[in-house]
């Protein structure tokens, strides 16, 4: 009885530990599994999932490899969140860090008459002091290059070399000028000394550009003084036209293109830009006189600064005319003086009008025909043409009548150097009407001429311009590059086809047209590597389909060649059916494949040797190598050499086309 009375409690002391025991360890599991999701969860949602969770008991390790410093940190902060951070162990590991990112290279040249200033960040192993005697050859007088450069020891990028090279070599064109270097990239801002020169500028940069530079240009030049400054607008039977447009700002350029455009005017007009504007209500002057002529329903207005001639349309009703020409005077602003004109019908004569009458031929002759009042008039008229056009281009058969109405010899006079503007065209003088047409290759021709006719002839004088520029006329545009003319081929081709007969390699009279129009193209373009094409459909033997397309680009180079063209450098080669661009099942894709095509041929790529500024990094990156020193002098005396010689190539390719403009 006394051992169970021992038993009991023991054993009842027994299981209440167990389940003491069990108890806690069960709530010991239920702590650390709660423990590990929370925290994995936050880590999750803060995106740290590289870091792992561990637990024992209250403890939470923290298991992975950090990509940095920040994110282990940031992994600690965040578990601390969720659990007592006296609880987070840190069993992280921390990633090596990577190799340091190379920085941006980059440089900004800036020139002007004080000298050349250069700034930025530049790859350590470039020759400064080389570099700096490149610009200093630039300087003149007492001129300085200000070196603000910083350096960083990492190599190269690419195309970093190209475009300083590039950049050097346009510096020298640039006397005021900002230039932004980046690996591959080059950005030019520079002020020229007219619009003539920005132009040649522009092109000249980017034919000179190399490939894989891109090259981002902003070039300004002043503003023209346009003197007279000069305005014409007609509505006639022929349309809506301005003979000439000049404008002081762009608000007023746009003023009088809305003016023209509501009076019924379609396309495009040439209106300058320039200093020399009698008003600052020039434009808003303009937009009114056109608004006049639109009234009228017909006839010309003409500004020459502040003198305002309007001429209304034949027949125009009395009324009509007296409204609007004194609405026009009561609108206009002060400084400007309006002479309105209604002409009369003209009479009847026997005899006709009287009439003087020069042609100018695109071959530089001209004849000077009609009437004339008096022999001291022929002469002077004569000798005006001969130096206008040359002693041995004139040909004068005009006749002296007297009676002719005052001011003839004027009239006759200006139009001749009215006509002087003309690359080729005519000049008609009768009592009522001075006209001047033909073809020029100045684009502003025509306010040149509407302005010298306004100047000797008066306000109240009536007078037609049509006068149209033509771009291959334009001694300022020089000759195209083959890559503008290969562009002008597929331009003038378009939508049309050079055809042959079915069957054969005789051009089809179809392609007349097409041929004259190429010819007069490639004769502008020059002695350039142009390769023609000849291609076939499917049909027939492939062996046959290369002939016949052989045998046709033969007779389009003969073709050519018949039209006087240049074709030494052209070649012929026949693709047969091997490039279709359509496909040879149908009858359209067959169609479409058989063609005529001219491509520019372009030299093979060869390996590039080192540019001056190349070589100046090279020269400061050399080591004690004796066979290496030796090989880097080698490349250098012939990276010179080369330089030398595209220097040269370059200046005489200029001085040919600055002599070609001039002429």
């Amino acid at each position: 009885m006394r051992l169970s009375g021992y038993l009991l409690p023991a054993t009842a002391f027994a299981a209440a530990a167990a389940l003491c025991v069990g108890t806690a360890v069960f709530s010991m599991q239920m702590v650390e599994k709660a423990s590990r999701q929370d925290v994995a969860d936050a880590l999750t949602r803060d995106g740290q999932s590289w870091a792992e969770v561990d637990v024992n008991g209250l403890q939470v390790f923290l298991i992975g490899t950090a990509p940095d410093e920040a994110a282990r940190f940031r992994a600690m902060t965040v578990a601390g969140s969720v659990v007592d951070s006296a609880r987070v162990i840190d069993q992280m590991l921390v990633a090596d860090a990577e190799a340091i990112e190379a920085p941006r290279f980059s440089m900004e040249i800036l020139r002007n008459e004080s000298g050349i200033s250069i700034i930025g960040l530049v790859p350590g192993e470039t020759d400064r002091e080389r570099l700096l005697g490149v610009l200093s050859e630039m300087t003149q007088g007492d001129q300085q290059v200000a070196d603000l450069l910083e350096e960083a020891d990492f190599p190269r990028p690419a195309g970093w070399n190209a475009a300083v090279d590039f950049a050097g070599r346009a510096l020298e064109d640039l006397p005021r000028s900002k230039i932004s270097v980046s690996a591959g990239r080059v950005h030019i801002k520079a002020m020229t000394d007219s619009e003539a020169s920005r132009r040649e500028l522009e092109r000249s940069l980017r034919r000179r550009a190399p490939n894989g530079i891109e090259l981002t240009l902003d070039l300004s030049a002043p503003r023209p003084v346009i003197s007279p400054f000069t305005l014409r607008f007609l509505m006639d039977e022929e349309g809506l036209r301005f003979d000439a447009c000049s404008a002081d700002t762009e608000a007023a350029r746009k003023r009088i293109l809305e003016a023209a455009a509501n009076a019924g005017f379609e396309g495009n007009a040439n209106c300058r830009l320039g200093l020399g504007v009698p008003s600052r209500r020039w434009g808003e002057a303009g937009a009114m006189a056109i608004a006049a002529v639109q009234d009228l329903g017909g006839g010309a207005v003409t500004f020459s600064n502040a003198d305002v001639s309007l001429v209304a349309p034949e027949g125009t009703d009395q009324g009509l005319f007296d409204r609007v020409v004194g609405e026009l005077e009561a609108a206009l602003p002060q400084v400007f003086a309006l002479h309105a004109t209604l002409p009369e019908a003209p009479q009847d004569s026997d005899q006709g009008p009287p009439e003087f009458t020069a042609t100018l031929s695109p071959e530089g002759s001209v004849q000077l025909r009609g009437r004339i009042n008096s022999d001291l008039a022929r002469e002077t008229a004569d000798s005006l043409a001969k130096a206008l056009f040359g002693s041995e281009s004139v040909y004068t058969a005009a006749r002296v009548v007297e009676g002719l109405p005052t001011g003839w010899s004027a009239r006759v006079l200006t139009g001749l150097e009215a006509l002087g503007y003309l690359s080729n065209g005519a000049l008609r003088v009768t009592p009522d009407l001075v006209r001047v047409s033909g073809n020029t290759g100045n684009q502003d021709a025509n306010a040149e001429i509407a302005g010298l006719l306004t100047d000797k002839l008066g306000d109240g004088a009536d007078f037609e311009i049509d006068v149209t520029y033509q771009e291959k006329l334009d001694p300022e545009l020089g000759i195209p590059t083959p890559e503008q003319c290969e562009a002008q081929i597929v331009e003038i081709i378009g939508d049309r086809k050079i055809s042959f007969e079915p069957g054969s390699a005789n051009l089809d009279a179809s392609a007349k047209d097409i041929m004259d129009e190429l010819a007069e193209l490639l004769k502008l373009c020059g002695d350039i590597p142009l390769e023609i094409q000849g291609h076939t459909d499917s049909q027939g033997r492939e062996s046959m389909n290369e002939a016949l397309s052989r045998d046709r680009a033969q007779s389009v180079l003969d073709a050519l060649r018949n039209r006087r063209v240049l074709t030494s450098s052209y070649r012929v080669k026949g693709y047969g059916e091997t490039m279709p661009i359509a496909d040879n099942s149908t009858e359209e894709g067959r169609e479409a494949n058989r063609r005529i095509e001219f491509k520019l041929v372009r030299p093979e790529p060869t390996e590039e040797e080192p540019t001056a500024l190349e070589q100046i990094e090279q020269e400061g990156a050399e080591t004690a190598d004796d066979a290496g020193a030796t090989g880097d002098a080698g490349t250098s005396e012939n990276s010179d050499a080369a330089q030398d010689d595209a220097a040269q190539d370059e200046a005489e390719t200029g001085e040919t086309a600055m002599e070609g403009a001039e002429e």
